[in-house]
């Protein structure tokens, strides 16, 4: 099932514009602002941990919706590599695990338009029973 998500939520506070979220890969892209910049004038690396975070929960989700379970992430690891200022980046999520109990993400955040390697991450999240109404 491929949901292409309106931002919503933190989505939309970040601006991670969402091209393509399923079970096994999870696309968007993110443009950057002087909103995403610390006072270096470099976009600040939070911004990079939450993309990770977002991504790799929608993708997470996609592949436990119809066992009627939401997931939470429990370990978020993300390094930066490669400073930026200002232009757009990519992100792009796909599962390394995805058990029973747990999943393992990788996200990569790659600088447009050459895909030079900006931020990479790890999300490791817990499948959970649904809260009621989800």
């Amino acid at each position: 099932m491929n949901d292409r998500p309106p931002p919503a939520g933190f989505s939309s506070v970040i601006k991670l514009q969402f091209e393509e979220a399923t079970a096994t890969l999870v696309r968007g892209f993110i443009d950057i602002g002087p909103e995403h910049l610390q006072p270096y004038g470099i976009v600040h690396g939070g911004l990079y941990t939450a993309a990770v975070e977002e991504a790799a929960s929608y993708g997470a989700s996609a592949a436990v919706r119809d066992r009627g379970q939401a997931v939470v992430g429990v370990a978020n690891a993300t390094e930066f590599l490669r400073p930026m200022g200002e232009g757009r980046v990519e992100v792009e999520a796909v599962p390394l695990h995805q058990g029973r109990v747990q999943q393992l993400w990788e996200v990569r955040i790659t600088r447009l338009p050459d895909h030079a390697l900006v931020a990479i991450g790890r999300l490791r999240l817990q499948n959970l029973s649904a809260p009621p109404g989800a």
